[in-house]
This record gives C-alpha cells, structure tokens and sequence, in this order.
C-alpha cells in the first residue's frame, strides 16, 4: 500500500435479484494517490455485480500482476480476474491465459468508446472475456457517494442498477460491449 493512500470503508447492502444474491459485506478500499474517485467506486460497483464471499479486491493501480478485483478457488487458481478503466491490451490477454473468466468494466465516455474501437479486433478473440461499459453519468453519479465511511444499498434488477446512500443515488444500465463465450461457473 502506498504511503499516502487514503482508506475507505464501506457497509454494502446488495440485494440482486437477478443472481438470487442478498447479502451484507463490509469492505476496506484502499485508493491509490492516482486513483480517482469516480474508478474507485467502479470498482466497488463491479464488487456489487459479482459479490461473493471469496471476492477480494487486489493491491491497487500500483501493481500490475493484479487485477482491480479477483476470485480465487480453494486451490489458488483464479476463476474470475476483473479489470476497470481501459486496461492494456497485453494486460487483458495475460489475464485471459490466467484466470477462467476476465471481466472489463468500462467507463469514462468517449475515451471508453475509443479505447474499445482501438482494441475491438483483438479483443473478441478472447472466448473468456466479457466487456461492459459504464455510461458516463453513471460513473459520475457513483462519485456523490464516496465518503470515507460509506453505508450503501445496491439493487440489482433486470440489468438496472440502482446504488444509494440514503441522500445520494445512481441508477444506471450496463451496456455489454463483449460476452464471454465461455462463461464462468461453466
């Protein structure tokens, strides 16, 4: 953890009702000096769509042979490797070789919409890799709630998100850029 990275906690209530999924987890986030709060909460929105008791975020921006979040099975392997931002190319194939599902959440508007363009031909080859991307209102909705001490629910429902603090909210629909032909659990 770098010397000046700032913690944050959150209580995230998540009821997701198109994975049966209803359960309480309390997380420590660590944010990276260079990390924004808009990937920050990327971050703990991607938490929310693949929560489980074994998904763990990784050591941050800093360090590269690890995801922004990751699930290991009792043996060490990686089952999912999941990456926010526009990661590199070179980055997304080495984790695609390592981990039985990688998932990319996308955001930021025209420089996601580029990025995808640029990387599209290479990256549909890539049979365990998915590609969502966040609207850009969407990401910048998730900022009004990061405080260092958060109390969060998060819906899920029919693809629709809905994200709250009890003042602030964010409702937001993923668009799937990129399935995964082999998709995890199988």
């Amino acid at each position: 953890m770098a010397s000046n990275a700032t913690i944050y906690k959150a209580t995230l209530q998540i009821a997701d009702m198109d994975r049966q999924y209803y359960q309480d987890h309390a997380l420590t986030l660590t944010r990276h000096p260079s990390e924004t709060d808009e990937r920050m909460m990327v971050r703990l929105l991607a938490f929310a769509l693949h929560a489980h008791e074994s998904l763990s975020f990784g050591r941050g921006v800093s360090a590269e042979e690890e995801p922004a979040l990751w699930l290991k099975n009792l043996t060490g392997a990686i089952d999912l490797w999941i990456e926010v931002g526009q990661p590199d190319e070179k980055i997304i194939r080495r984790a695609c070789g390592r981990a039985r599902q990688v998932c990319i959440y996308t955001y930021g508007g025209r420089g996601a919409d580029q990025w995808w363009e640029k990387n599209l031909a290479t990256l549909t080859r890539l049979n365990n890799l998915a590609v969502m991307n966040l609207p850009l209102d969407g990401s910048r909705a998730l900022t009004t709630l990061a405080h260092p001490s958060m109390q969060l629910q998060c819906t899920i429902q029919e693809g629709q998100i809905w994200m709250a603090d009890g003042a602030n909210s964010a409702h937001m629909t993923l668009t799937i850029l990129k399935d995964a032909s082999t998709p995890f659990g199988q």
